[in-house]
């Protein structure tokens, strides 16, 4: 079941590297909390060449964490 915690970290959409990191710092504490294991967070890009591609790896980041993170909450509330 998804509660207020869960709803919180669920409207979150990192669009910055300082956001996906805390959404990440977040999820793992929730995760500790109800001693849930998860698997290793999405890593941030160490490579990207600054021309705002449509198809930017930061973008491509931040989806990633925001499916981690729904993949944690699942695992919690089943």
């Amino acid at each position: 079941m998804v509660d207020g915690t869960d709803a919180a970290l669920l409207a979150v959409r990192p669009a910055l590297k300082t956001e996906a990191e805390a959404l990440i710092a977040a999820v793992q504490a929730r995760a500790a909390e109800r001693g849930v294991a998860l698997p290793v967070a999405p890593e941030a890009p160490v490579s990207c060449c600054g021309r705002g591609c449509t198809d930017c790896v930061w973008a491509f980041f931040y989806s990633e964490v925001r499916y981690w993170r729904d993949e944690a909450v699942l695992r919690w509330s089943a």
